[in-house]
C-alpha cells in the first residue's frame, strides 16, 4: 500500500506498507510504541500522527502542519514529529494515497524546504507575516495543478 512519510525536516520519503499489518508498520514509521493518531484533513486520506505528540518534545513539523491546512483552508494547531499519509477508505480505513494528494505533500513539503531556506537571508517581518505567507504558498501548491 503506497503512503508517504513527511519529515519535520520537510524530508518526504515514498513507503510501501503491507496490505496485512498496516498500522504497525505505521508506527514503526513514526516511532511510536503505542498507538498512532488519525486525523482527517482531507475527505481522501489519513494524516498518522506519533500519539504523543508535543508531550514528548517532539520537532514540529512546518511541512505537514501546512499541508494539513491547506487542505481544510484554515490555519491549524502545529503538529510535531514525523507524520505518515495514507489513503482513507469511505469508512474511514487506511486505503493507498491518491497521485494527486501524494503531489500535493511534495510540493507543499518542497515549498516550505525552499521558504525555510529563503528566510535564512530574508527574515519575515513578524510570526504572523510568516505564517501568512506559508500558507499562502502551501494553498496554491494544493489548488494548482503542477
Amino acid at each position: 500500500m503506497q503512503a508517504l512519510r513527511i519529515a519535520s525536516d520537510t524530508t518526504v520519503t515514498e513507503l510501501t506498507l503491507p496490505d496485512l499489518d498496516a498500522r504497525r508498520a505505521i508506527r514503526e514509521h513514526l516511532g511510536s510504541t503505542g498507538a498512532a493518531d488519525q486525523a482527517v484533513y482531507h475527505r481522501r486520506a489519513l494524516l498518522h500522527i506519533h500519539g504523543s505528540g508535543q508531550s514528548i518534545g517532539l520537532q514540529q513539523n512546518l511541512a505537514a502542519w501546512a499541508l494539513a491546512s491547506a487542505w481544510r483552508g484554515m490555519t491549524l494547531y502545529p503538529l510535531h514529529g514525523p507524520v505518515v499519509i495514507t489513503g482513507r477508505t469511505h469508512d474511514g480505513g487506511v486505503a493507498p494515497l491518491d497521485d494527486d494528494l501524494a503531489q500535493h505533500a511534495r510540493a507543499v513539503a518542497q515549498t516550505v524546504r525552499e521558504t525555510l531556506i529563503e528566510w535564512q537571508a530574508r527574515h519575515p517581518a513578524t510570526n504572523e507575516a510568516a505564517i501568512a505567507e506559508l500558507l499562502a504558498y502551501a494553498f496554491r501548491d494544493v489548488t494548482t495543478d503542477r
